[in-house]
């Protein structure tokens, strides 16, 4: 094993194709645990990824994915050969999570992160009343919808452009309001917002019209009120080949359809 592969540390998720590189991966190139390694190789989807960035953040450790699972936005493609040369020319992109505090019906407060976006969503055949203020100032009294989110611009190719969100370049210092089917106001699209701003959702009619929230995977039922920032301190960092970087990708997603 060369002590440039004695970086590595080999995680994937539990499908068969995942399974299988971690294996020929580790027996070819090394394999170390995770809290000695610089570098993490994850293997599996965008989901698997998300989850290896969550447990590494701000430790320093570097991720780069490969893809083994569907449509992989965020991996790099998988070969098994070159990886020490693939890893050392990559480009890095460093990125801040959100934080999501929650407050329940109960008065239950529970804080995550979320890499991709918070989003909130109606529990019930009523569509949910939200009202939406940032940085202390009510911007929206009632906002009636299935659902609304703050993405970021690493998740702005996710569920935000699911629901006709903007897609944002991973180095904008923005963060995308996106409302999902929205009924009142009708043509509201949502707003591009500072990365700075303090985002905070009340839920109207709460026990009438429960919502739900999720920061990225992490889901809180019945939610009063949610309250969404930039993390000032946490930071995750991926690696990309350079032939095909994030910014790369970004870009040409939005000449696709």
């Amino acid at each position: 094993m060369s002590k440039a592969a004695s970086r590595f540390a080999f995680v994937s998720s539990d499908t068969d194709d995942a399974l299988a590189a971690r294996e020929n991966l580790s027996a070819r190139y090394g394999q170390v645990p995770v809290a000695e390694a610089e570098i993490i190789i994850a293997l599996g989807g965008d989901g698997f990824l998300l989850q290896t960035l969550r447990e590494t953040m701000s430790t320093g450790k570097k991720v780069y994915g490969m893809n083994r699972g569907t449509i992989g936005f965020l991996m790099n493609e998988y070969r098994a050969g070159g990886l020490e040369e693939r890893i050392a020319n990559a480009v890095a992109e460093t990125i801040r999570p959100l934080e999501m505090v929650a407050v329940t019906h109960d008065g239950e407060s529970v804080a995550a992160p979320a890499i991709n976006e918070v989003a909130l969503w109606r529990q019930s055949y009523q569509t949910a009343k939200i009202r939406i203020t940032i940085d202390g100032q009510v911007r929206l009294e009632e906002l009636n919808c299935d659902g609304v989110m703050i993405a970021t611009p690493a998740g702005s190719t996710a569920y935000n452009l699911s629901a006709h969100g903007p897609i944002l370049p991973l180095d904008a210092p923005l963060l995308a309001l996106t409302p999902v089917s929205p009924f009142r106001p009708r043509r509201w699209r949502g707003a591009l917002l500072s990365n700075k701003a303090t985002v905070r959702f009340d839920i109207l009619e709460a026990e009438k019209r429960p919502v739900n929230a999720a920061a990225d995977h992490t889901e809180v039922k019945a939610v009063a009120s949610v309250t969404v920032r930039e993390s000032p301190t946490a930071t995750a960092t991926l690696l990309f080949d350079p032939n095909h970087s994030w910014n790369e990708r970004i870009l040409a997603e939005q000449f696709r359809y």
